[in-house]
């Protein structure tokens, strides 16, 4: 989701989050969301807008855009692929289903990420991240036909917990899928296993040209679950990865890189394995989807409830403090994208059954929730 942000847009929304100071979010507020305006097309003007893009949606996961900006999100519960169409004016259309992929929904398994081709104008395919009854796999989708979804990569290991499930194209212009150790931390660590790794395809399933190992599709080992990938402008990968009672994790994503799950969370002492960017404690983050804003990765967390937003510099090292954003306002967060609108959009994941009254978190009626608002407007801790 790195190429759906203008220059001048993702210049003024880096500076935007770079030089705000946004110290500790504001209390709850209560009631509906503010009757605001429709958005300016200038990202400049864009200061003090938020709006809720879509609801009642069934634990929305995957999102992207298509080339023409209309919104694609997955329901992981469903399997529904559902577009967004946005109009000239930035107004935002009613949800309109464009499929359905039978999926199994055990646990957390589903309908996970999505994918847009780089050349959707002449392929129309998207790609998809989802469970079956039998594993977890990624299929292409024509979307110019009614033709079943083509699995092109099949027999990634599933279980209830620890699906992994992002899927996105690189700058390289191949497909990078994360996934999970579906229970099983040793398998994270068996190079031969699709569990516990990120992936590096081609369009056809195969291994990317350049892999680590030669004919294997195994770009990087030694992950939990990660749920959430990002390049910054100067193509650099960065994970997020759920921990498991110490630290949840972003990591700086290098080829061949072992990140030393099960054996550690959080900094270790072993040479032999790759220290993460950043850590936070699991109450605070367990975070999935991310996108960048020039040099800041934003993140969408789920228990933390909340949005991170880190500063990197060159080195792949944080600038600055973490700064978290729309702290407890609407939930547990999935996934976030940049839209060619200019505007962030989020998705809440406040159905997925870890939405409880004992943990600060209640659904309502109308969860799941697409939120749109400006970078400006996040940064200014205003949602």
């Amino acid at each position: 989701m790195r190429r759906l942000l203008s220059a001048a847009a993702a210049t003024a929304a880096a500076l935007t989050l770079a030089s705000c100071s946004f110290g500790e979010p504001p209390e709850a507020e209560t009631g509906e969301p503010p009757n605001l305006p429709t958005p300016s097309s200038d990202p400049e003007e864009q200061t003090s807008f938020m709006d809720v893009v879509a609801e009642g949606l069934e634990v929305p996961w995957g999102l992207d855009f298509l080339p023409d900006g209309t919104a694609i999100v997955g329901e992981r519960a469903t399997g529904r692929i559902l577009t967004i169409a946005v109009a000239e004016d930035g107004t935002a259309g009613e949800p309109e289903e464009l499929r359905t992929v039978d999926i199994a929904d055990t646990g957390e398994g589903g309908l996970l990420g999505l994918a847009v081709s780089p050349d959707f104008d002449t392929d129309h395919q998207i790609y998809a991240y989802y469970t079956s009854d039998t594993d977890n796999r990624i299929a292409r989708i024509d979307t110019a036909s009614d033709a079943a979804p083509e699995p092109i990569l099949t027999g990634i290991p599933a279980a209830p917990y620890h699906n992994g499930g992002a899927l996105d194209f690189g700058p390289d212009g191949f497909l990078y899928a994360a996934t999970g150790d579906a229970g099983d931390g040793n398998a994270a660590q068996n190079p031969d296993s699709l569990s516990g790794k990120i992936l590096r395809i081609t369009t056809d399933g195969e291994p990317a040209e350049g892999n680590p190992t030669a004919g294997s599709p195994v770009y990087s080992l030694g992950h939990r679950n990660v749920e959430g990938l990002a390049w910054n402008p100067a193509g650099q990968l960065y994970a997020t990865e759920f921990g498991q009672d110490i630290a949840d994790e972003i990591n700086l994503i290098e080829p061949g890189s072992n990140y030393g799950w099960p054996f550690f969370e959080g900094t270790d002492t072993d040479d032999a394995y790759a220290d993460p960017a950043l850590t936070w404690e699991p109450f605070e983050a367990s975070c999935a989807g991310a996108v960048f804003l020039e040099d800041t990765l934003v993140t969408a967390c789920l228990r933390g409830q909340r949005l991170w937003m880190v500063q990197f510099d060159e080195t792949g090292a944080p600038a600055a403090e973490p700064q978290a954003t729309a702290v407890n306002e609407f939930g547990r967060l999935r996934s976030v994208a940049m839209g060619p609108d200019g505007m962030l959009w989020v998705t809440t994941s406040n159905r997925d059954g870890r939405c409880d009254q004992d943990r600060g978190c209640t659904p309502d009626e109308a969860d799941d929730r697409i939120l749109r608002f400006s970078t400006s407007y996040a940064a200014q801790g205003r949602v």
